[in-house]
């Protein structure tokens, strides 16, 4: 077992880990000594999703730090607190509720709605740069830049200064893929110095902010106004850095698992250039079949468990494989096959429970609205190289660049 684990985390896999998936589900619940439990079912990592015996708090795993990923985190080590998704009730409650009232229902239901049209212009926008044919690398021109520019606007960050937040996402993006023959310690020293920037600058918007507030995110959460009151400048610096990290990166690779995923099915493709409307069961789709988080590395009993007669013991370290999950016959009917008309597509590549993705609202709109406009928009676009080349990290998979070459961009 150990053995397909590290060819599951292997970068030779990465480009298609789906049939080791298959046979990591013939041992439902897989440990080796010295490693973590791996569940790799559906209905058995829903259930743990939802279990309240399982924490997303490192501080309650007591088992050897050997045994995790060999990889960045998506949050790397910083001075401040760690975000909701890294906390318990009753802290995590606390955290996601005053960051929810500005961002969603019932407080603000039209928040994420009434960015429609601007997001609208910035595909366009990003779209109209492309040249009137020829080729194009999707990651670099349109599915990296498209999210920070979101989350720039999201959190009310001045246009001028979008340039200065792009440079720092791409900095952090790349810490969180580093290639095997870098040098580690240059690019740690290089990724904490962009997140002293940050976080640098963020303070001082947040201070900007607690003066003279506008109807941004960031005012709102500085201001508060809920019965949890308003949070303190490092819970904002935290909770606006994990809105950065954490919702930049997974939708980069859903736009471009997506795209991938379009052009390999030419049919699909066709019929959302004609029925825009089809991009909200294709992204749901693609959550199953090309999940932008593969699987869930850090959670852990804080008392002992049983899955399927195995005993899980209070504080080892557990991985879910969503990726798995959703894929597992027992819940989809034929689970390898691409099918945006399927009628049951409660997927797991969001999450569930009460650590479920937060942006979810917001990634599915960016991904409706990004996929829908290149279909609509280029003319008879092809895969230059398939598989294209795949970023290192195997929690968040997704192509690191797709080259992507057609004839011309309709207006």
């Amino acid at each position: 077992m150990t053995s397909l684990l590290r060819q599951i985390t292997d970068y030779s896999n990465r480009a298609n880990p789906y049939p080791l998936y298959t046979e990591l589900r013939k041992t439902p619940v897989a440990h080796d000594e010295g490693g973590p439990y791996v569940i790799s079912t559906y209905h058995d990592i829903l259930s743990l999703l939802h279990d309240p015996r399982i924490s997303s708090d490192a501080r309650n795993r007591t088992a050897s730090v050997a045994d995790e990923l060999q990889q960045p985190d998506q949050e790397q080590e910083t001075t401040l607190p760690p975000g909701f998704l890294k906390l318990d009730p009753p802290e995590h409650d606390r955290m996601r509720r005053m960051t929810n009232r500005p961002f969603g229902p019932p407080h603000s239901p039209q928040r994420i709605e009434s960015m429609r049209p601007e997001l609208g212009e910035i595909v366009s926008g990003l779209i109209d740069s492309f040249a009137n044919g020829g080729r194009i690398d999707l990651v670099e021109q349109f599915s990296y830049p498209f999210p920070v520019t979101v989350i720039c606007r999201l959190l009310g960050v001045p246009r001028e200064d979008e340039p200065r937040f792009h440079t720092w996402a791409d900095t952090l993006a790349a810490s969180l893929d580093p290639a095997p023959d870098e040098d580690h310690s240059e690019r740690d020293r290089i990724a904490k110095e962009a997140r002293t920037q940050l976080g640098m600058y963020l303070a001082g918007l947040i201070e900007e902010r607690r003066k003279s507030p506008r109807d941004d995110m960031l005012s709102a959460l500085v201001t508060g106004g809920g019965p949890d009151g308003a949070m303190t400048t490092m819970e904002v610096l935290s909770t606006a850095a994990l809105l950065l990290i954490a919702g930049h990166e997974t939708t980069v690779n859903l736009i471009t698992n997506g795209m991938l995923t379009l052009l390999r099915h030419p049919d699909v493709l066709q019929r959302l250039r004609h029925e825009p409307r089809l991009a909200v069961p294709i992204v749901e789709e693609l959550l199953r079949y090309e999940p932008p988080v593969q699987l869930l590395p850090q959670r852990t009993p804080i008392a002992d468990i049983e899955v399927r007669g195995v005993t899980i013991p209070k504080g080892s370290s557990l991985w879910l494989v969503l990726a798995s999950g959703n894929r597992d016959p027992q819940r989809f009917e034929d689970p390898d096959r691409f099918d945006p008309d399927r009628k049951d597509i409660q997927h797991l590549g969001l999450g569930s429970g009460i650590h479920s993705c937060f942006g979810a609202p917001l990634a599915r709109l960016e991904t409706q609205l990004a996929l829908s406009e290149l279909a609509r928009r280029l003319d008879s676009p092809r895969l230059v190289e398939d598989p294209p080349p795949y970023r290192q990290n195997a929690v968040l998979r997704g192509p690191r660049h797709l080259n992507i070459e057609f004839d011309g961009v309709r207006a």
